[in-house]
């Protein structure tokens, strides 16, 4: 699928961007990745970096700003494929820059997908988030609006689906910075006996980079446009990956949940399950709008969910035990 082919990473320095460029440099052979942030410095250390892979010419490293939309025309020039993984994702940093929030993850949403269809782009994939659902702090509702967005672009396609958009979403990947795992562990590395909770009852579901690459190329491989994909993983209970870090008998102290947190992640609400179909390994919700059709967009093999589902962390059917999550910490690289 992507032999041969241009593709276009925004917020490429970022994690996902990096791991995705690794599975695409060892399993495919692109003609072009074109890795687009803003950042000169990631670059250079992402350049250094992938220079050991004997496919590596094919990078080229594009100083940019989603905002820029005259850059994104240039950089979109005979490009295949697009993943947006640019964003502002901080919650205390939204809430304190609210205006760069809005431009950089509404605005710059949109200068994607006219670019994408002004340049006849085939396929877009953007990563969104579990905030996007019943979004309770300003990250969360700018990352509805770039969903909407997406998801809505397809009708600018027109009859023939020149440019198909899809969304990808997950929660916060295992082990990225500046999440609770690397936080642990760096305590547990300094010497600490006792660990800070938000919230005993505190769920969260369990993806890792790989998992998330993986829904991505699924993504592309098989969207007709306006899906929303969600991986079906496990869940965990913060108390006890805190005791998988810090082994059972760490000390914990309840320090109560930070503004804008929630005590659970939600993927799938009770209102999306109308139009929300179960696969093997993943859910999609399709939009419910007059340029959706079944005959054209419905991906087979999928069966809808029960009324009144929903898919959140605290729901789940899988869960992972201290003892799991320390035999799955041991397989990944995690700094701090």
């Amino acid at each position: 699928m992507f032999n041969g082919k241009t593709l276009l990473i925004t917020g490429g320095t970022g994690s996902f961007g990096k791991e995705f460029t690794r599975r695409m440099l060892t399993d495919y052979k692109p003609k072009k990745i074109i890795i687009f942030s803003r950042d000169e410095f990631k670059q250079f250390a992402m350049k250094n970096d992938f220079a050991q892979y004997k496919n590596s010419e094919c990078l080229r490293f594009f100083i940019g700003d989603v905002r820029d939309k005259e850059r994104l025309w240039r950089a979109f020039n005979g490009v295949d494929f697009v993943i947006h993984a640019a964003a502002l994702k901080q919650v205390p940093s939204c809430e304190y820059n609210p205006f760069e929030a809005v431009k950089t993850n509404i605005t710059g949403a949109q200068n994607i997908v006219e670019t994408a269809l002004d340049r006849q782009v085939p396929k877009v994939v953007a990563l969104s988030t579990d905030k996007a659902v019943n979004p309770i702090n300003l990250y969360g509702a700018t990352k509805l609006c770039s969903d909407k967005l997406f998801i809505n672009a397809n009708a600018y396609s027109g009859k023939k689906g020149t440019t198909l958009f899809s969304v990808v979403r997950y929660g916060n990947v295992t082990g990225s910075r500046g999440s609770v795992i690397p936080f642990f562990m760096k305590l547990i590395a300094d010497g600490a006996r006792e660990l800070p909770v938000t919230d005993m009852r505190m769920t969260r579901f369990w993806i890792t980079l790989d998992q998330g690459v993986d829904l991505v190329i699924k993504a592309f491989g098989e969207s007709k446009g306006g899906e929303t994909y969600i991986s079906k993983i496990p869940s965990y209970r913060i108390d006890e990956v805190a005791k998988a870090i810090g082994g059972d008998d760490i000390q914990l102290k309840t320090i109560g949940i930070r503004e804008g947190e929630k005590l659970h992640e939600i993927m799938v609400t009770v209102d999306d399950a109308r139009s929300t179909y179960e696969y093997a390994d993943h859910f999609i919700i399709y939009p419910q709008y007059n340029w959706w059709s079944v005959k054209n967009h419905f991906t087979k093999g999928g069966k809808a969910v029960p009324e009144e589902f929903s898919y959140t962390s605290n729901n789940n059917t899988q869960w992972l035990s201290a003892q799991d999550m320390r035999q799955r910490l041991n397989n990944l690289h995690i700094e701090y």
